[in-house]
């Protein structure tokens, strides 16, 4: 008895990590959909050309990369985030 409710909770578990995957993916997805057509694409650009290290880009390119990055709203959507796929969601 109790291994099956173990391999049922694993189970459980695993779903749960998808779902809280596929909401973050759709979340992200909403959040990029508020850059101009051309802008993804640039984004992808810079932030592949500076590897993870600012020191890698222009001080323009680093502005430019800042506009992008606040126009995703990074505020609101680690707001969002925690507030949709914590498992135990407050009721407001």
């Amino acid at each position: 008895m109790i291994g099956s409710l173990a391999r049922t909770a694993s189970r459980w578990t695993v779903w749960g990590r998808a779902i809280a995957i596929g909401e973050l993916a759709l979340l992200a997805k909403r959040h990029l959909e508020h850059l101009e057509p051309g802008e993804g694409t640039e984004l992808r650009r810079l932030l592949t050309k500076s590897k993870g290290r600012p020191g890698n880009l222009t001080a323009k390119e680093r502005s430019r990369l800042m506009e992008l990055a606040k126009k995703l709203e990074p505020g609101a959507f680690a707001k969002t985030a925690a507030t949709n796929v914590t498992p135990l969601r407050r009721k407001r």
